[in-house]
């Protein structure tokens, strides 16, 4: 459906519901919110079919990047614009990685945000000038075994199941959190995990 002018509605997907007043005003985005949570998004994605998802990065049940990395595993046919309220370069990179389109602050300007809509519908990406320089000034140093050992570490899990979910052994996952901790350079599991979800590595 055209907007006034003859202009191609771009249809947004919302999973920020908190943004949709921010972005109704715009004459050419035909915008849907309210997700409860990654879940329901990628639930609405599948039946709304957007042009443009805009994500919040800290959604409960999947996070923003799992639900870029969903979307992109179900072969949906759209971009994903990621918003975050804390500035994490590490997850700027992974969300890359992912296949992120854009990357802003949460606070920013609403024509900002629009313009960021546009332009990733468009095939462009559009990404916080101050996340992006900071992306590359401290690389991520864990693998992703690493990662995904010291994530489920993190969540209480214990190592005898961890092993088990990932198909390991005791050792392994001994080794692989002993790595992950050398690496961010801390004494203990919790502290490694706390560091590595500051720095966005999680």
């Amino acid at each position: 459906m055209p907007a006034p002018g003859g202009v191609a509605l771009i249809r947004v997907l919302l999973a920020d519901g908190a943004l949709a007043s921010r972005l109704r005003c715009e004459v050419d985005l035909e915008v849907h919110g309210g997700c409860a949570d990654g879940l329901a998004a990628f639930a609405q994605a599948v039946s709304l079919r957007p042009d443009v998802i805009v994500a919040d990065e800290e959604m409960s049940q999947l996070s923003g990047l799992e639900l870029a990395q969903r979307v992109r595993e179900g072969g949906l046919e759209c971009r994903v614009l990621i918003v975050t309220g804390c500035a994490r370069a590490g997850y700027l990179r992974r969300a890359l990685d992912a296949g992120v389109a854009g990357y802003l602050m949460k606070d920013a300007p609403a024509g900002q945000l629009a313009d960021a809509v546009r332009k990733v519908h468009a095939g462009g990406r559009a990404f916080d000038p101050q996340l992006a320089v900071g992306a590359w000034t401290e690389a991520d140093s864990l693998n992703e075994r690493e990662r995904q050992v010291l994530s489920l570490a993190g969540e209480g899990v214990s190592s005898t199941d961890i092993a088990s979910q990932l198909g390991l052994s005791h050792g392994a996952v001994r080794n692989y959190l002993a790595e992950a901790m050398g690496k961010l350079k801390t004494a203990d599991c919790a502290e490694a995990c706390r560091l590595a979800r500051q720095k966005g590595w999680l």
